[in-house]
């Protein structure tokens, strides 16, 4: 038998098959709900989501077994509040997001502040000791990084956002997110476990087959035929792989004209220099974007001119709503817009053939047939991934 070299796993992490039970049972679904979801932070957005006094936005967490409310004040703070009424718990806004300048219950017309103060209660004289300063909206822990709102379900964490981003977190710190402001929005529910999905994210061994009609030799080539990462960095619970994009490459002539007028997914117009040391961090000139995992569920992949964001958000042990999100700069010209569609597009037929295994592999785990995954080094993040889950769930 050749002797075979890990280049990325360290020997902690092991290089053993890794259990499938994880994605297919119900305990350990509920396991990750009561040990993980709820004992750390979450992003639900972007504060370009709600850029002005009174935007809202509600996110539905079928994992913590609650509904968010975010909304900006006039004071230009954002909130975070339980989406729930103070008198009889009805669900205080239906809408997935809107404008208004009070939030008020539909069921009996309660009404609160963009603060969450309750502020009115029709025929107030007819309750008893009622104290509107202690019956507000029931607060949610909020806190931004680099323009992203995360949550915490714990009214006191038992670590600051800061401290959960870490060294991972700093290292991205000055990417100009803020100036990615156009978003296309994907979602759909998918029949697979939240792992299941998310790992499909978190290799790229897949893409010279899977991806060979849409978007070919573009991160592959004679040079590296299996799209071998540049650099992988693991940190306590989150991780990065920086990706190989082939310089000899020949774009279609779709492709060519885009390229002349703007970003697209596969290549950027942001200098080097503009650039976070923690992007592209081994500055290689055959560098084509960097595969960014923030623990749990949460990924941002940056590139030097558009970054793409995925959500894979657990319903239930074999079912997954997810969220992607393509973000490019603002434009000003014509061509730039199109630059634009043909982002959106490749991006878009990328998403489908990735989609299409999904439900076709948790049909096939849920079978017991095999009880392990069998990983390459390449596919450490992936290994590293259930590993800091595991290490919530039974360590919780």
């Amino acid at each position: 038998m050749q002797e075979q070299h890990a280049r990325h796993t360290p020997a902690a992490l092991g290089t053993q098959p890794v259990p499938i039970e994880p994605c297919v049972s119900p305990t350990y679904f509920e396991q990750e709900r009561e040990h993980l979801f709820r004992r750390v932070w979450l992003n639900i957005g972007r504060v370009e989501d709600i850029p002005n006094a009174g935007d809202y936005f509600v996110k539905e967490l079928a994992i913590c077994k609650t509904s968010v409310l975010v909304v900006r004040s006039k004071d230009g703070r954002i909130r975070a509040f339980h989406n729930m009424c103070s008198h009889r718990g009805n669900k205080l806004a239906w809408d997935t997001q809107g404008t208004c300048r009070m939030l008020t219950c539909k069921f009996h017309g309660w009404s609160y502040g963009l603060n969450g103060q309750l502020s009115f209660v029709p025929d107030e004289g007819s309750f008893f000791d009622l104290d509107k300063d202690e019956l507000g909206l029931t607060p949610v822990t909020l806190d931004i990084w680099e323009g992203f709102l995360f949550i915490h379900i714990d009214p006191h964490p038992r670590e600051t956002l800061d401290e959960f981003m870490g060294e991972f977190g700093r290292q991205l710190c000055g990417y100009p997110f803020h100036h990615l402001s156009i978003c296309y929005r994907y979602a759909t529910q998918v029949n697979c476990n939240w792992k299941v999905a998310l790992d499909a994210f978190q290799e790229i061994y897949h893409v010279p087959v899977l991806h060979r009609r849409t978007i070919g030799d573009t991160f592959s080539g004679p040079d590296n035929p299996f799209s071998h990462a540049l650099t992988i960095r693991l940190y306590p619970r989150h991780r990065m792989m920086s990706l190989y994009g082939n310089p000899s490459h020949q774009p279609s002539p779709v492709e060519s004209l885009a390229y002349r007028f703007g970003s697209v997914v596969t290549q950027g117009h942001i200098a080097e220099d503009r650039l976070p040391p923690g992007v592209n961090p081994t500055r290689s000139p055959q560098w084509a974007f960097d595969l960014n995992v923030i623990f749990p569920n949460f990924s941002v992949d940056v590139s030097a001119g558009t970054y793409v964001t995925h959500h894979f958000w657990p319903l239930t042990a074999s079912r997954t709503l997810w969220e992607a999100c393509l973000y490019c700069p603002p434009t000003t010209r014509a061509g730039q817009r199109f630059s634009q569609e043909v982002s959106r597009c490749v991006l878009r037929d990328t998403l489908l053939e990735d989609g299409s295994t999904l439900e076709a592999t948790q049909s096939m785990l849920a079978t017991g047939i095999r009880t392990h995954f069998n990983l390459n080094d390449e596919e450490v993040l992936v290994r590293h991934s259930h590993k800091a889950i595991d290490d919530y769930v039974f360590g919780g």
